[in-house]
């Protein structure tokens, strides 16, 4: 991985080579808190056929159950921006900042957050962007279907 990523976006994209290899979509996400990684995941939706496990969701059920004050202290590392499903878990547990690896393949609702007063910082890493332009284009269905579009 480039050495523009700080390790919190580079396991982050660990993450997403893990669903890649797993058969499903290569979206990845870490949850940090004080300098440590608490949780992490990758889209499993195909792979559990479970149509909320996106990326974000896996990793904050992998960080387990903490009080209201944990998750004011993270930062959520993200290789696409967050949908809606995925900002509204940001925003119920009032996570005050996310790093987005990429918003060009799909632009998420990063001025949603915004507007809510998640500080957002999206990277868009070339090698982020072509990983998902490479996957959507090769799985046109199963990218509609994660994102609730039509083809």
């Amino acid at each position: 991985m480039t050495e523009l990523m700080d390790r919190g976006m580079q396991a982050a994209y660990e993450e997403a080579l893990t669903g890649r290899r797993e058969g499903g979509i290569p979206i990845g996400s870490v949850l940090v808190r004080d300098g440590e990684i608490a949780g992490r995941g990758h889209n499993r939706r195909v792979q559990l056929g479970n149509p909320i496990l996106h990326g974000e969701m896996d990793a904050l059920t992998n960080a387990g159950r903490h009080p209201a004050s944990f998750y004011r202290e993270c930062t959520l590392y993200t290789t696409l921006a967050p949908c809606i499903m995925c900002s509204g878990a940001i925003l119920l547990y009032r996570i005050p900042e996310v790093i987005v690896g990429e918003d060009v393949n799909y632009p998420g609702e990063s001025a949603f957050l915004r507007s809510r007063g998640v500080k957002v910082t999206i990277l868009n890493n070339p090698e982020l962007i072509a990983m998902m332009k490479s996957y959507i284009d090769e799985n046109p269905a199963v990218w509609n279907e994660d994102i609730s579009e039509e083809l």
